[in-house]
């Protein structure tokens, strides 16, 4: 067994989506997968996708934004994979809405899910990358971190989710750990889908019209962010830290 097929990964919001491609992806590359979202029953067809073609995986049920639900999931995976030396933390939610429309549970919401999920997650993984010299982590940022009308809270998040990845990198450096962010543009998912509704399109015209504005003309698939989330996470990206990957089709200012 090869040192990439040692290596544990947990991903978060690996039910669907980016979550669920992220999963299959590092489990192809030799990866054992904790495959992590709030049901832990809606994990199944990720795990049996990686199983089905010969990986490990393993489905856990738990809130990112509870400390005890963390700490318990985390451990397990330790205990039942093996140590992790791999997080993706993708889990995600979306509370949109106009800025005097915004509940203050909309904006906590989204808050608790991105940026207390990820420092929680974090925090709890860093002890076994330390412990093994060896860390990768890749945080979900995304195009909204630049602005986007009716989501402040989710741009705000975003946007805090690379300073985040930018402090990761300068205080695990020195402990063989790299912590790098990728922001999708327009990816088709359930989320993409939910704000096609907000804006009261049917979600094939909504995709079309993104396209015509994207320089490659189409939109973004799971998979897209899946093999940049790869990049970051092999054995080979070992001097790329900190950094922040747009992963759009084309330049954003």
């Amino acid at each position: 067994m090869s040192t990439t097929e040692q290596r544990v990964a947990i991903v978060t919001g690996a039910a669907r989506g980016i979550g669920a491609a992220t999963a299959v992806r590092l489990a192809a590359e030799g990866r054992a997968v904790a495959v992590l979202d709030l049901d832990e029953a809606a994990c199944k067809d990720t795990v049996e996708a990686i199983t089905a073609a010969g990986g490990r995986a393993l489905a856990v049920g738990c809130d990112v934004s509870d400390g005890a639900q963390v700490e318990a999931a985390v451990e397990r995976v330790a205990a039942e994979l093996g140590a992790p030396t791999i997080l993706v933390n993708n889990a995600g939610v979306l509370r949109d809405n106009l800025l005097f429309k915004m509940s203050e549970t909309d904006w906590d919401t989204v808050m608790n899910v991105h940026l207390r999920g990820a420092f929680l997650m974090s925090k709890a993984c860093q002890k076994y990358m330390v412990e093994a010299k060896f860390g990768r982590i890749v945080n979900l940022s995304s195009s909204s971190a630049l602005g986007n009308r009716g989501q402040v809270n989710y741009s705000a998040a975003k946007a805090g989710l690379q300073g985040f990845t930018k402090t990761l990198a300068i205080e695990l450096g020195k402990f063989g750990v790299t912590a790098n962010a990728v922001a999708p543009g327009f990816i088709v998912t359930e989320m993409t889908a939910q704000t096609a509704a907000r804006v009261g399109m049917g979600f094939e015209d909504f995709q079309a019209a993104a396209a015509t504005q994207i320089p490659v003309q189409r939109v973004g698939r799971p998979d897209d962010i899946a093999n940049a989330i790869a990049f970051f996470t092999g054995e080979a990206a070992g001097f790329v830290s900190g950094q922040v990957m747009y992963v759009a089709g084309g330049p954003l200012n």
